[in-house]
């Protein structure tokens, strides 16, 4: 039987540094960094024309609940339609994540060769990557663990690294050590030294040779997900693991809890091997990191949509909603959103997170959501708000819904601006077109559907003594939530 490579793409991480365009309910591996398709999306279809030696089975990703319908919907507009997608109830870090993924791979009796993707990496050299996951596979197929190991160019003080072996063996070398973070002395030294790596995030394992290093190495970690995974609930888009069970579960990183283990654990029969890797591979884990990877000018500058500058050196200008200008700048990023602007110096946007820290501390819901805010029915974007209203611009998917609703709180006027609407009010069924509108009493059942085949788009003026996104009872809901989940409709 012909062994099959299952690539893994584990989508958590909230990409902090990354704010103000990363934010908790739409985190950077969601957008387009690196190009036109998000990172997701790129992850999600790297594997694509890979020799013809290698099975490559439908992908396995592992994603926050939060955000499958993101999933799903990004991995429509790929044309990929047979992936399976297992939902975290809440995060438990990478190890737990690929134990759910094997215990998931198993479940028909198949035993595949797992390639663990974090979601939010950027390889520029496809090819070169192929050629290092081919003989990371042929590893893996034999039973060992393998892990791409990034040649450092640089003393980099962000990356762990990995310390490895001078014999080859079908491209891959023995894995001695893992090292943490270093400072700037010891990370020159690793450069001098020429058998340290960056460590990449990037494993390939056979699933029952993961689970059986889970046994030895975190029981307690495999037992939460086993007990996870026999209780789960199964659909045609989504396995459910049971969330008791899960949130039960440790959290660890695949590194700690058994990659740096192996070489210590000869009797466990696993090998564990690192495959140098020059691929054009970026975390992206900060803006200097996403200016290293774009494009720039004659002057080093990296500009990404609707942005000029004069006198500018080696600086960054994200703009994603109105014009964004710089003058004289050197080393700075400028971000900027609808909500929210950065200025940062691009030496030290690793501190970034320490904004969002501050954010969270204070109850900002600028670090949890963007004024835009996606729906697995569309979106809306919250365009302006006062003293006891709101105006909200909404667009529906063509044949979506809104949820059957009512708010305690508010009434809602929504005028059409492009397509037809057919509102429930109340015991009405009404067909809007363009330029028509209706009014929504407080306390009235209500729906939004898009019966049409292009999108629709209303103005929703909402008005009342509280307009929070709590103030929902929903009676019917096409997507499974929850009266109380976040609403938004």
């Amino acid at each position: 039987m012909t062994d099959q490579l299952l690539p893994v793409i584990l989508c958590g991480g909230s990409g902090t540094r990354l704010w103000p365009l990363s934010r908790e309910t739409y985190p950077k591996q969601f957008h387009a960094l690196a190009g036109t398709a998000s990172m997701l999306q790129d992850t999600a279809t790297r594997l694509q024309g890979i020799a013809p030696n290698v099975e490559l089975s439908a992908p396995l990703l592992v994603c926050n609940v939060e955000h499958r319908f993101l999933v799903a919907s990004q991995l429509q507009q790929s044309n990929i339609d047979n992936a399976r997608i297992l939902l975290e109830p809440t995060g438990r870090n990478t190890a737990p994540a690929l134990t759910i993924a094997a215990l998931q791979a198993r479940v028909d009796g198949a035993d595949p060769v797992m390639l663990a993707m974090p979601a939010d990496h950027v390889i520029a050299d496809k090819a070169a990557f192929h050629a290092a996951v081919q003989s990371a596979f042929c590893a893996a197929s034999k039973g060992d663990m393998v892990t791409f190991g990034i040649v450092a160019d640089r003393p980099e003080t962000g990356y762990g690294y990995i310390q490895h072996g001078t014999t080859e063996q079908g491209g891959t070398f023995e894995v001695q050590s893992f090292v943490e973070k270093p400072d700037r002395e010891r990370a020159q030294s690793y450069l001098a030294a020429g058998n340290y790596l960056w460590n990449s995030g990037l494993f390939v394992v056979r699933a029952s040779v993961w689970l059986k290093a889970m046994q030895q190495c975190r029981p307690d970690i495999l037992a939460a997900c086993e007990q996870s995974m026999n209780d789960a609930q199964r659909d045609a888009d989504f396995v459910r693991p049971e969330a008791a069970a899960f949130k039960a579960s440790p959290s660890d990183s695949i590194d700690y809890a058994v990659m740096e283990r192996l070489p210590k654990l000869p009797e466990l029969g696993i090998a564990a091997r690192v495959i140098p890797l020059q691929a054009g591979w970026s975390d992206v884990g900060a803006w200097d990191a996403l200016w290293s990877v774009r494009e720039h000018d004659e002057n080093g500058n990296a500009i990404i949509g609707n942005a000029v500058q004069h006198g500018c050196k080696n600086s960054l200008f994200l703009s994603s909603s109105r014009l964004v200008a710089g003058v004289g700048l050197e080393h700075i990023a400028v971000v900027e959103t609808p909500d929210a602007i950065l200025v940062a110096d691009l030496r030290r946007t690793q501190e970034v997170k320490q904004i969002v820290a501050h954010l969270q501390k204070h109850g900002k819901d600028l670090a949890h959501s963007h004024r835009k805010v996606h729906r697995p029915w569309g979106w809306y974007d919250s365009i302006d708000y006062g003293e006891r209203f709101q105006v909200k611009r909404i667009v529906v998917n063509p044949g979506a819904s809104l949820s059957l609703q009512m708010h305690h709180h508010r009434a809602e006027h929504w005028v059409v601006v492009k397509g037809t609407a057919e509102v429930t009010n109340g015991d009405q069924v009404l067909l809007l077109g363009e330029n028509e509108s209706t009014f929504i009493p407080l306390g009235h059942v209500h729906r939004l559907r898009n019966p049409g085949k292009l999108p629709l788009e209303i103005v929703e003026v909402q008005s009342g003594s509280y307009l929070g996104e709590d103030d929902i009872v929903r009676f019917e809901d096409t997507y499974g939530r929850v009266a109380n989940e976040s609403a938004g409709a």
